[in-house]
This record gives C-alpha cells, sequence and structure tokens, in this order.
C-alpha cells in the first residue's frame, strides 16, 4: 500500500472522520432501443467528471462494474431507487446518483434526431436524505449542453457555497459533438486496446478540442508503446480536466521515453507541485538524473521518504550517490534493496562497483551503470482522499 494511503486510514481512524465518496450510476435507458445504451453511460460520465474536477471523489466505473456483476444487476435497464442505495451501499459511499433517459424520435426522422428526456435523482445515503430530483429535455444533438447542465446542477447542489458559477463551468466545459460524444463512451466501453484506439481517435478527429478523448487517446498510444503520439495527445488535456495532473504525468514519461529529458522534468514538476505523490518524485529525480543534475538525489530522497520500503527508491538513491562518488553511501543504499528482493541482479552489480570503487579498485572497461527506475502507475486518489479529510476538520 502506499504511504500515503496508510496515512490516509491512519488519519480517519484517529479523527473518526472520512471523505466523502460520490458514485455516479449509468442512467436507465427507458426507450425501446439498446443502440441508445452508450448515452446513459455518457450522463453518468459528465457528471463523474464534473463531480472530479473539483476535487471530490467519484469513484469509478471499474469499481461500479464489479458490484453490478456481484449482484447480477444490468446497465441500463430501470432501475429502483432501492436498487441504487443498495449498490451505493455495497461501496460504501456517501451519495448516489442515477437517473434515466428516454428519446422521442421525430416522425419521419431519423432516431437522432429526436427529443432527449433526462432525470437525474441524488441520494446522501449516510444521513438517509433524498436530493432534489434534475430534469432537461432538448435534441438529442444539443446532448453536450444538456449533460453539461445536468452537470453543474448536480455539482451546485452537492457543493453549494465552491461550485462554480454557471458561466465559468461553462466557460471550462465546451460544447462537444453529438457523434464525438458517441465516439469516445463507447471507446470508454469498448473491451480491447485496438477498439478503443479507433473510437478514441475517431472522437478526437471529430472535435479536436475534446479534452476527455485527449486523455483517453493518449494513454492507449502510450500502452502501445507510441510515445511520441502519446505525447501529442496529453499535451492536449485541459487544465480543468480531472485527469490533467494524470495527463501530465504520463506526458513526463512518454518524453523520458524519447529522450526528452528537460521537458519529462517539466512535466514531472508541475505534478509534484499539484499531487506529491512518490512516483512522481521518482520519476522526477530520474529526468533529473539524466541531465545530470544535483538535484536528482533530492527527489529520489522524497520519494523514498514516502515509501521506504519500495526497492525502487533505494535503487535510485543508491545510483544517484554512485555518481556522485559516494560509494560507501550507495552500497548501503543497494544493500537495502537486496535485503528486499534478494534476487535484483542490477542491485547486485551496482553494489559490487560500489565496493570495488570505494577500495580504490577499477570497475572493469564498461562505463555503462544500471538505469534509473521509472514508476509507471500513478494514484492519486488516496492523496485527494487524504485532502478532502483535512479539508473536511477544518
Amino acid at each position: 500500500m502506499k504511504a500515503v494511503a496508510v496515512l490516509v486510514c491512519s488519519l480517519v481512524f484517529a479523527a473518526g472522520a472520512s471523505a466523502e465518496t460520490f458514485l455516479i450510476l449509468p442512467f436507465s435507458n427507458l426507450s425501446a432501443s439498446p443502440t441508445i445504451d452508450w448515452l446513459g453511460e455518457s450522463m453518468a460520465e459528465s457528471i463523474r467528471e464534473a463531480l472530479a474536477s473539483q476535487g471530490l471523489l467519484a469513484l469509478g466505473r471499474e469499481d461500479r462494474e464489479e458490484i453490478y456483476h456481484r449482484l447480477g444487476i444490468r446497465a441500463y435497464k430501470p432501475m429502483t431507487k432501492a436498487t441504487a442505495i443498495k449498490i451505493g451501499d455495497s461501496l460504501d459511499a456517501d451519495h448516489v446518483i442515477f437517473g434515466s433517459f428516454d428519446l422521442t424520435p421525430e416522425p419521419g426522422a431519423a432516431q437522432e434526431r429526436g427529443t432527449l428526456h433526462i432525470r437525474t435523482e441524488v441520494v446522501e445515503l449516510k444521513k438517509s436524505l433524498r436530493g432534489p430530483d434534475f430534469s432537461e429535455i432538448g435534441a438529442l444533438d444539443d446532448l453536450a449542453r444538456l449533460q453539461r447542465h445536468l452537470a453543474w446542477q448536480t455539482l451546485k447542489y452537492v457543493i453549494p457555497e465552491s461550485a462554480p458559477a454557471e458561466d465559468v463551468f461553462a466557460a471550462r466545459n465546451p460544447v462537444v459533438r453529438v457523434d464525438a460524444i458517441e465516439s469516445y463512451t463507447r471507446g470508454l466501453l469498448a473491451p480491447a486496446a485496438d477498439q478503443k484506439l479507433r473510437l478514441f481517435s475517431q472522437a478526437v478527429r471529430l472535435d479536436p478540442k475534446y479534452s476527455q478523448a485527449h486523455f483517453q487517446l493518449g494513454k492507449v498510444l502510450w500502452t502501445k508503446r507510441d510515445y511520441r503520439g502519446a505525447a501529442a495527445e496529453l499535451s492536449k488535456v485541459f487544465d480543468t480536466d480531472s485527469h490533467h495532473n494524470e495527463a501530465v504525468f504520463y506526458l513526463g514519461l512518454a518524453r523520458y521515453m524519447v529522450g526528452d529529458y528537460a521537458g519529462a522534468q517539466q512535466a514531472f514538476q508541475l505534478v509534484a507541485g499539484a499531487v506529491p505523490l512518490n512516483e512522481v518524485w521518482n520519476n522526477l529525480g530520474a529526468a533529473q538524473s539524466r541531465r545530470n543534475s544535483p538535484d536528482a538525489l533530492v527527489s529520489f530522497r522524497k520519494a523514498l521518504e514516502g515509501d521506504p520500503a519500495d526497492p525502487d527508491y533505494h535503487f535510485n538513491v543508491g545510483l544517484s550517490l554512485y555518481k556522485q562518488g559516494r560509494f560507501d553511501e550507495a552500497a548501503a543504499s543497494f544493500r537495502a534493496v537486496l535485503e528486499r528482493t534478494s534476487e535484483d541482479t542490477e542491485a547486485t552489480s551496482m553494489l559490487g562497483r560500489c565496493l570495488q570503487r570505494a577500495s580504490g579498485r577499477k570497475t572493469g572497461s564498461s562505463p555503462d551503470i544500471a538505469p534509473e527506475r521509472l514508476k509507471q502507475s500513478y494514484e492519486e486518489s488516496a492523496y485527494l482522499q487524504l485532502k478532502a479529510v483535512l479539508e473536511k476538520k477544518r
């Protein structure tokens, strides 16, 4: 478990407080056409994004899908309030947001030209309090505006004192074409990476200002090791997007992989200023190390202080000390690695080099040393939970 997550648990136990969590369920499709189920996912996603962009803890789709499977619930089917509450209780959520939609096609026109009716309900589970119902009616072509207003209404209800004004919220969330929204949402639901790549690519092609689609496309390209392509997409994610810090984290990794260490350092420094996670400090140190900056050791040590059990952090500290000629200290770090992972051949080799250099012996003709170790996973939720708990106590 991450050190920050351990801190969250300790603080919650000691203070008797917890950060409020929100569960947004896919909206039920009341129409006779299952081909528009994607609308229910899109509506839920728009509200989840609105809450998350304000720093609220909105549970992800993965959590919800696991509970659906366990309880035998089919997404997009009509849902009772009791079922929504049961799902929320299963995930220990404080609030559950759910709703439904229907589409009335225009006479003689394609279904896409119909009128959309949307209804949303908010329930505060811990207080057994039912919130207001929100509803929207409008053309399907105007989906982005309908969803945006619905999301803002929900946000205004759950955080009335800190929610942005509607015009500010609208400026941060520009209207996106409905066909781009469909491609993006179907991409979220697609099971295969190639399908996701095609659908997210189509979404950004249809609407180049679609921030969330740029993020998802960038992540897919990252997993496919198209680092230049990933960097291009991730750099287009808005700073108001809930995934912005994560996008910049992977932007830093992508730049690192193509040898742009200055750009990688800039990206990791930006994330460290907002979310000082161990993995961010570690990767910042790696970029600084490649630029032969003495600040690399400082960054590596911050990562190690956050999680002394991680052998990679000990390894990078040792590597940085070795490059500074501090061989005895470096040897201690590599021993710490081997205490945790005894089969680590790189740590064994670097320990041998340290011992040879400390004794004044040559280490061989090869100048190469082991590379820095990067962290390729980004876990922001625990940090946000800690931040929310602290703010709740003020």
